[in-house]
């Protein structure tokens, strides 16, 4: 039995260089990185130093307020770098991989049928903690919380996002487990979200609650989903996990080791080989997007709304599913505030003849069109965010540090991600991503 969501505001943003649905078993790179700035509000505290060596599940760091959050090792090899940027933080830890991995050992368990707090120790002590995400804030999971509910999205709607049913395909039996795994930390229920035309694959799990969800981008971000399904009231606390972690935790009790696989899809109009590629968490840029000329382009670690810039020479971020590759926006467009102009990007106004081919695909590039600008009162950015909440009066409470505001405005229910839409279509050109992150931020510090 499943539960319908329906999403009717949003935006779907159709571009050119979709990954195809091919999956390529990446070959095993020398390095690999884990990158403490992927895991918001953590200072990382190293226990291994350089030139030590590790086994895959071994620790690398630690969180400095919250301990028991163990971040392990994805190879096995030798620790060659810890680079670090101003006031010595701490930016990647760098690993040189042996030919094949060798494993720390935690022992196979059946989570169904073991104590609660045995799961849970299992989890964090071989470094699956780290998959866990916490709302409000988005950040990651305090375990000394006890969430009231657990959601896993699993799908994506994204521009060029990674298709979850095609990745998990053949990893259901570890995805299945993991969902046992996280059925023993919470009292409430483990909601998974499918996609709402099909998604047959996800038919057969037990354990959860499935809901079925219709409708444009942002219709698959967590965010969406618990606000549909379970607020979150003052006090609360809900963790979310990315659905291939899912299979990694049951990867964790099925063989007793730590798993770190990332199927990642090369996607965007200047990626050459568009494929999916499966390797381990941390693999460097370059060997996957091969000979591809990376003068004026620009890598995406993610998708092209809420992605992370990466250079050639870095690495792919712990979390996304994508690595993304367009075209900067580096040229002046003349006339550009001229409508009717300029129909080669999609738009969400009628200033452009695009909303005249909604199944075109378009080639986009970074240019923002516009500096920024004061905000206005036009109804566009209501008009992409499917959350009964005031996103422009939000947005000015958080540049005002406002926090009785953003309280009463439900600064608790979202998080950056559900912001990105309005980035690109607001005409004000400001940053809402990282003003809601700033606005966290505070909140975190004044509240806790």
């Amino acid at each position: 039995m499943s539960n319908d969501i329906r999403i009717n505001k949003g935006l779907t943003l159709r571009l050119k260089g979709e990954a195809e649905k091919v999956l390529v078993d990446a070959s095993r790179f020398k390095t690999y990185a884990v990158k403490p700035p992927d895991f918001h509000a953590v200072i990382p505290k190293m226990v291994v130093k350089e030139g030590a060596k590790v086994q895959a599940g071994d620790e690398l760091f630690f969180s400095k307020y919250t301990g028991e959050v163990r971040f392990t090792s994805p190879v096995s090899g030798t620790l060659k770098e810890i680079k670090r940027g101003e006031k010595r933080r701490i930016l990647e830890v760098v690993i040189e991989a042996d030919a094949s991995d060798s494993y720390r050992e935690f022992g196979t368990m059946d989570p169904l049928s073991a104590d609660a707090d045995a799961v849970k120790a299992r989890i964090l002590e071989s470094g699956g903690g780290a998959f866990l995400n916490q709302r409000p804030y988005d950040i990651p999971a305090d375990p000394k919380d006890t969430p009231k509910a657990i959601f896993v999205s699993a799908l994506n709607t994204a521009p060029l996002s990674a298709d979850v049913e095609f990745i998990l395909k053949d990893r259901l039996d570890a995805f299945q487990a993991g969902l046992n795994a996280l059925s023993r930390l919470t009292p409430g229920k483990v909601h998974v979200s499918v996609p709402g035309n099909g998604a047959g694959t996800f038919s057969g799990l037990q354990n959860v609650e499935i809901h079925k969800v219709f409708g444009p981008h942002p219709a698959a971000n967590v965010g969406v989903q618990i606000h549909k399904i379970d607020p979150i009231n003052a006090g609360e606390r809900v963790w979310t996990i990315k659905p291939e972690d899912v299979a990694n935790i049951g990867d964790l009790f099925l063989t007793g080791r730590f798993t770190a696989v990332r199927t990642v899809a090369v996607c965007g109009s200047e990626a050459k080989d568009r494929k999916y590629y499966r390797t381990i968490i941390g693999a460097p840029v370059a060997e996957l997007i091969g000979d591809v000329s990376t003068k004026d382009v620009r890598i995406i670690s993610g998708d092209v709304l809420t992605g992370t810039q990466v250079n050639r020479d870095q690495y792919l971020g712990f979390f996304p599913n994508e690595l993304t590759l367009i075209p900067e926006g580096n040229q002046y467009r003349m006339f550009g505030w001229l409508p009717f102009t300029y129909n080669n990007i999609p738009s969400n106004s009628r200033t452009s003849l695009t909303w005249m081919f909604p199944k075109r695909k378009y080639e986009v590039n970074t240019n923002l069109h516009g500096e920024e600008r004061a905000l206005v009162v036009t109804g566009e950015m209501e008009e992409v965010l499917p959350m009964d909440l005031f996103p422009m009066q939000l947005l000015k409470a958080c540049m005002g540090a406002d926090i009785e505001k953003m309280e009463n405005l439900g600064i608790y229910e979202v998080a950056p991600e559900d912001f990105a839409l309005i980035d690109y279509v607001n005409t004000s050109k400001i940053e809402a991503q990282e003003i809601i992150r700033l606005g966290l931020d505070l909140m975190i510090t004044e509240v806790g």
